[in-house]
């Protein structure tokens, strides 16, 4: 074959190989768990969540307190992750919060072909929101979000988005998602970082996302929110969320910021009473 053709081949061989990697990483396996809300003491009740954009979300509503905290999961998990939303959801029950938690789109149960990491997510959250208003008035006076990586996007940006929305945690959320997307590719999946730049064209041209800029949000939320880092971090730098957090320090004097040495979203598994002692203040303050 002459070297031409040999070119050819070989560029589209990889062309094809970075569509197959962004198809993947915008259709991530679902997580699905066997455990409930009873098995953690509480009745529940099974829930359908309309977004605005005509998808169904699966969720569960925990009738607690009259306040409501909603915990929003990360990129490739569900509410059923023992990582961190069982112990979130646990412990918010135990501080008298009601709760709902929902799958996000493409997770869980949740209908929806691809995740957008952040962008079409908000739309969750805004229609989980607006359920829980109509549903739920007397719990929804005051509502809070506890995020996680991809939910800690989605925190920072209801914030921004919805005046409905009280206060928000963010933990180990992604500032620079171009950054992020690259070294996901190196901790998901172990390839190259370099890879990320033809892989991310093919993101976008299956889901339609379009890009976000969170710096922009560093210069428009002005409430209360608490902003989780971890300095052993592959996915997120705890050196930019410091940036978003000194520049959103210039607009919303509720803000603050807690760094660990925690990996991605680990710090309630190795801290979880100093995490649970800060989000309690956090939610209490604000909420109460």
């Amino acid at each position: 074959m002459p070297w031409p053709l040999l070119l050819i081949f070989a560029a589209l061989i990889f062309l094809g190989f970075a569509a197959f990697v962004g198809y993947k990483m915008v259709k991530p396996p679902r997580f699905v768990g066997d455990w409930t809300p009873r098995d953690l003491g509480h009745d529940y009740e099974d829930v359908t969540i309309e977004t605005r954009d005509g998808l169904k979300l699966s969720g569960w509503w925990i009738p607690n307190g009259d306040k409501t905290v909603i915990p929003l999961h990360g990129y490739t998990r569900s509410r059923w992750d023992e990582v961190y939303m069982r112990q979130t959801i646990e412990f918010l029950l135990n501080e008298g919060y009601s709760v709902l938690v929902f799958d996000f789109r493409a997770h869980g149960k949740s209908e929806g072909n691809y995740t957008t990491v952040g962008e079409r997510e908000l739309i969750d959250v805004l229609s989980a929101v607006d359920w829980l208003k109509k549903n739920h008035p007397e719990k929804a006076e005051k509502i809070g979000l506890v995020g996680f990586s991809m939910g800690a996007v989605v925190t920072i940006r209801a914030l921004a988005e919805d005046e409905r929305i009280a206060c928000g945690v963010a933990d180990s959320p992604p500032i620079y998602l171009n950054k992020t997307g690259a070294r996901g590719l190196k901790y998901f999946a172990n390839l190259p970082e370099w890879l990320y730049h033809f892989v991310k064209p093919f993101t976008k041209l299956f889901t339609g996302g379009k890009e976000l800029n969170m710096l922009e949000y560093a210069d428009r939320v002005k409430k209360p929110l608490l902003l989780i880092a971890g300095e052993n971090d592959p996915l997120v730098s705890p050196e930019e969320v410091r940036e978003f957090y000194e520049r959103n320090k210039k607009v919303n004097p509720d803000v603050e910021l807690w760094v660990t040495d925690a990996p991605h979203v680990r710090t309630l598994k190795l801290y979880p009473e100093e995490w649970k002692t800060k989000v309690r203040e956090f939610l209490k303050k604000w909420l109460e």
